[in-house]
Order: C-alpha cells, then sequence, then structure tokens
C-alpha cells in the first residue's frame, strides 16, 4: 500500500505538509490548517518531494525551517482526476475519507471526512 505523510511545517509560516506516495515521488500539497473532520483547509499544490521525506523529521536545507512528523500511515486511492483526487486515509490520527478539490488554478480544499470504511 502506498504511504502518506503529514508534515508540520513551520516556514515560511506554520504550514502542514501532505504528502502522497506515488512511485518515486511524494504528490504534496501545503494545508493551511491542521487537518480536521468536516471542516475544509486552503490548499496549495507543491512540487512533488523525494520519498525521503516520508521517515525524516528536523531540520530542512537552505533555511527552509523544519518540519515535524504529525501524522503517517498508509492510503489507497478512490479517484485521481486532474481537479480532484479522493483518498482512504488510514494513519495514527487520522482515518477517513480525503478529497483535493481544485478551486482554480493554484487554489485547493482539503477535506477530511471520517469512515467506517477499511482502507484496502
Amino acid at each position: 500500500m502506498p504511504r502518506f505523510v503529514i508534515l508540520e511545517h513551520d516556514h515560511p509560516f506554520l504550514h502542514w505538509d501532505f504528502m502522497l506516495e506515488a512511485g518515486d515521488v511524494l504528490r504534496t500539497w501545503r494545508l493551511a490548517h491542521v487537518p480536521e473532520y468536516d471542516k475544509a483547509s486552503a490548499a496549495t499544490y507543491l512540487h512533488e518531494h523525494r520519498r525521503l521525506y516520508l521517515d525524516y523529521e528536523g531540520p530542512l536545507s537552505g533555511n527552509r525551517g523544519s518540519v515535524r512528523r504529525w501524522d503517517t500511515g498508509v492510503f489507497h486511492w478512490l479517484a485521481d482526476e486532474p481537479d480532484c483526487a479522493r483518498l482512504e486515509l488510514a494513519g495514527d490520527k487520522v482515518h477517513g475519507m480525503a478529497v483535493l478539490k481544485r478551486e482554480s488554478a493554484d487554489a485547493w480544499t482539503f477535506v477530511l471526512t471520517s469512515t467506517a470504511r477499511a482502507v484496502r
């Protein structure tokens, strides 16, 4: 099963990096708020990151602050379209369905919903 990680990142302002394993890279969105069930959060798609961030905590090079693992687990794709991704997450803190929906060129919305369905 592919893995995900949510990193608390303190630079250039406090935000959370939501990273999804996709082959040799991590598809990454910056979340404006810590994930909460049934609360939408503004999200921004970032460039792909290296897989090493699945297990990394600590300072980042280039004066880019530091990251701390907020949650980690596995996920299952339910839909992966250019403007919408739906997944089932099974993490240490979050269990449920996450939806990432593109609102405009750079703006996305992230919503986490609890669910009784188990991740396959």
